[in-house]
């Protein structure tokens, strides 16, 4: 074949491939959103969702029928659902809060800004934390005592603690939220190693991998169920910590909401926040459960 002849066919050889290329790249969007209608569909097609209207719809029932129409002892002060969702969707609030507030949404904001901030410094510093108290021995027998006897301690006694060794109050808020998250995040993450199995190490260590290798191919994918499982536990207990730090010490947030409202006698504001910190927290989880089933794909799951 002509040299000239050899180019043109590379030469066209390789603008089918790009054009190829183009045409995969302008149908990925069409593809994830089919996946999507896919994955709705199935999911529509399990008792999962239906078992779960089921439930939301029998609890806000309940809560009506204990709170306006029975009015039952422990009930009777309790504002009822019909009392709450006035509030909370009315575009002119009684007590000044509702979905149509800025107010509102200004809470909503700083206790997931708080929340977040105590979220990352607890995973970053737990996780290796971690890692290292189950990798080593030596460590561990270090650090393990002093870790066991600061968990105990509830996060409403380091209150006036972080209030004394931070001047601002965002920074002593913070710092009780990250305490909560870091000790659920540290203590999950040393379980996952010492849930793997030592033949795995012996394995390793006979095939001639280093200390390095060991640590990022055994230690680090064992691990990883127990370290997002911990995660899980610590994003709710870092909503459950930043609450009560907002309470005492904060001047914006859902916790410190939870209080005024409790001191003003506001009490369908008192709800909403609740409910408000309960559909963040839940969300919050399904992001944390999202991200470790993208990354641990390589887990077999079994379905009933």
């Amino acid at each position: 074949m002509r040299p000239e002849l050899n180019e043109s066919v590379e030469a066209q050889s390789l603008a089918e491939q790009g054009m190829q290329a183009a045409s995969n790249v302008e149908e990925m969007p069409s593809l994830s959103w089919e996946m999507l209608l896919s994955r709705v569909k199935h999911a529509l097609g399990t008792s999962a969702p239906y078992l779960a209207l089921i439930g939301l719809v029998g609890s806000l029932l309940v809560w009506w029928l204990l709170s306006e129409v029975i009015k039952a002892p422990l009930w009777e002060k309790v504002p009822g659902p019909v009392a709450v969702a006035s509030e909370w969707f009315s575009r002119h609030p009684t007590f000044g809060m509702s979905i149509f507030t800025a107010d509102y949404y200004m809470h909503i904001w700083k206790s997931c800004w708080r929340v977040l901030q105590a979220f990352t410094l607890a995973t970053v510093l737990g996780v290796p934390l971690g890692l290292f108290m189950g990798w080593s021995k030596v460590f561990k027998d270090y650090s393990f005592p002093v870790f066991e006897t600061l968990r105990p301690i509830p996060m409403l006694s380091w209150v006036p603690l972080a209030i004394l060794m931070f001047p601002g109050r965002e920074a002593s808020v913070i710092y009780v939220t990250f305490l909560g998250a870091f000790f659920a995040t540290t203590l999950n993450t040393l379980l996952g190693v010492e849930s793997i199995d030592e033949v795995y190490f012996r394995a390793a260590r006979c095939l001639g991998s280093s200390q390095r290798q060991i640590f990022f191919r055994i230690i680090l994918p064992g691990a990883l169920p127990f370290i997002f499982t911990g995660l899980q536990i610590s994003i709710g207990y870092s909503w459950f910590c930043l609450v009560a730090g907002e309470m005492i010490a904060g001047e914006f947030g859902l916790g410190y909401l939870i209080w005024n409202a409790y001191m003003t006698v506001e009490y369908p504001v008192l709800v909403i926040a609740m409910i408000t910190l309960g559909f963040l927290g839940w969300f919050s989880s399904a992001l944390v459960r999202l991200a470790g089933r993208r990354l641990m794909q390589w887990q077999v799951r079994e379905i009933a």
